[in-house]
């Protein structure tokens, strides 16, 4: 049985896993140094969603078998059978593509986040009964867009962390 596995992309991993990193340290060095409890709070409070992103990313899975479409997130997975798929669709915004696979009773949603997604969506659509990719999804899988608006923020936050906690420790500028 030939199953491919795609995943999030490790450039934008990194950066996000040094940012949740980062964002500890600072907390933990706040509380070390006795900061103001608003503070702390305010950190704990950034760094519960950037965690959940984190663990979500890395968790984040789509996997082609032979037959079926399975898509794995963190405590959950959904499996669409090829020939039950009703409609394939594409949402662009800039940089940022989404499709749609839906099915009658169920659908994924499935962004160009995803390490080598041209391959995905070609693959994809070999699987998929023709007629239900849409006009512009076949536009899509001619060109596919990359995105590296999130890296840069990723990295940009890692940054920004780096001289807040530079500054914490006593560092000037």
């Amino acid at each position: 049985m030939n199953v491919r596995e795609f995943s999030i992309r490790k450039k934008f991993l990194f950066p996000l896993g040094l940012v949740m990193l980062l964002s500890m340290t600072l907390l933990v060095l706040c509380i070390i140094q006795q900061q103001p409890t608003a503070k702390i709070l305010i950190l704990a409070t950034v760094l519960v969603p950037v965690a959940i992103l984190f663990v979500e990313s890395s968790l984040r899975r789509v996997k082609l078998e032979e037959e079926a479409l399975i898509v794995q997130k963190l405590f959950r997975s959904k499996r669409l059978v090829y020939t039950d798929i009703t409609s394939v669709d594409t949402v662009r915004v800039r940089r940022r593509a989404f499709l749609s696979i839906s099915t009658e009773p169920d659908f994924v949603i499935l962004s160009n986040s995803y390490a080598d997604f041209a391959v995905l969506l070609e693959e994809l659509l070999k699987k998929v009964p023709q007629s239900a990719i849409s006009a512009e999804t076949r536009q899509l899988a001619e060109a596919p867009p990359t995105k590296s608006g999130d890296i840069f923020s990723a990295w940009l936050a890692a940054g920004l962390l780096l001289l807040i906690l530079y500054a914490q420790l006593g560092g000037e500028f």
